[in-house]
């Protein structure tokens, strides 16, 4: 990180010099007023300008990413990260040499808690809010289809038997999926029951 001191008439010009020195936007740059500028006998003698410490704030993606390869590295596997950026959207695709179950996790958990912290990385300053989303092996997609088709066969069993059945737990997206997915299967519907990791939907019977 370049750290520069920039002297001005005024605070304000100070800033504007580092920012063109610095070829960043206001938005992006942090500084430290080191000394107020002071006038001198007459406005002129021993007159003193404002000096600031200033330098560029790191790109959040970046530090985001660069936390995420030391985690990765830290729970023993040699990962590779792809960043993939597509309408508003930023994608970590990881490929490990390793195992990448003990990166996904039982019902992809594992790979929910680094998504999550790498999130908390990279949002924890003052700039909008960024999301970033991690994949490992089109884990995503598949979990995606297998839970569709779990939804169907769960709702075609209700539907015969006319007994309600839970599900496993879900994060919320997962069962704003299920949910979805049932409401095109007639005479079945859906409610979510139970609090935090427990929160699963059990699939009823409706008239």
């Amino acid at each position: 990180m370049t750290y520069l001191t920039v002297l001005g008439k005024t605070v304000d010009e100070a800033i504007a010099k580092a920012i063109n020195e610095l070829q960043t936007t206001r938005e992006k740059l942090s500084y430290r007023v080191i000394e107020e500028p002071k006038k001198g006998f007459l406005g002129i003698i021993g007159s003193k300008p404002a000096k600031i410490e200033a330098h560029v704030l790191p790109d959040p993606v970046e530090l985001a990413q660069n936390f995420l390869e030391k985690t990765v590295t830290l729970m023993g596997h040699e990962t590779t990260i792809t960043k993939t950026v597509s309408n508003k959207r930023i994608l970590f695709e990881l490929a490990s040499s390793n195992d990448s179950g003990r990166l996904i996790g039982k019902r992809g958990q594992t790979l929910e808690s680094l998504e999550y912290l790498t999130n908390l990385v990279c949002n924890r300053g003052d700039q909008s809010y960024t999301r970033l989303e991690l994949d490992i092996g089109n884990y995503r997609e598949r979990r995606k289809q297998t839970l569709k088709q779990l939804a169907l066969r769960v709702a075609s069993k209700v539907k015969e038997s006319k007994q309600p059945m839970p599900l496993e737990p879900m994060n919320a997206l997962e069962r704003k999926l299920v949910h979805e997915t049932i409401k095109s299967v007639h005479g079945v519907g859906t409610e979510s029951k139970g609090k935090g990791v427990n929160r699963h939907i059990v699939v009823l019977p409706v008239k």
